[in-house]
């Protein structure tokens, strides 16, 4: 795993102790702490204002529904990565927005932060080939159709349960 070396030097981390910080990577050639970094990305529940409809997305060739998401740039704002990422895959323009919550995803390594993204003018919708197909659903329709036991499930079932 490439958080087991230096990011600078290549060289073997060891645990090493670190006041007030506990047990840190630590790189004996350097000597410097390497804090753990990882990746960063937001997820969105995309709202038709005019109709309260949820949009969820299929990708990837899987049957199931999920949120619309993506990687936060370097130097982006999680903001501008919920819209950039909203226009990219779907063609729409945000009209404002909701933080929600949280959470990391292992697998990936990345931080998940969760929005609820405003659309006016679901016309505008013009899906990109990161997309094979969607939908507008109601609240219950989006419940029963996103991939059970996902963290998009979650984000989901967390928002509509407020």
């Amino acid at each position: 795993m490439s958080s087991n070396y230096c990011r600078e030097c290549g060289t073997r981390l060891v645990p090493r102790e670190l006041e007030n910080e506990g047990v840190v990577p630590y790189c004996p050639k350097c000597e410097q702490y390497r804090f753990p970094q990882y990746n960063v990305a937001v997820s969105m529940i995309v709202v038709n204002e005019e109709k309260d409809e949820i949009l969820l997305i299929q990708q990837y060739g899987r049957p199931s529904y999920i949120l619309v998401a993506g990687y936060v740039s370097r130097g982006e704002s999680l903001e501008d990565a919920v819209a950039r990422e909203v226009r990219e895959e779907t063609g729409m323009t945000v009209s404002h927005m909701r933080f929600n919550r949280t959470q990391f995803f292992e697998k990936s390594d990345t931080l998940m932060c969760n929005f609820t993204a405003f659309v006016k003018d679901s016309h505008e919708l013009d899906p990109n080939y990161e997309i094979d197909s969607y939908a507008w659903f109601t609240r219950e329709e989006a419940r029963a159709n996103i991939r059970p036991n996902s963290l998009a499930e979650y984000f989901l079932v967390s928002y509509l349960d407020e």
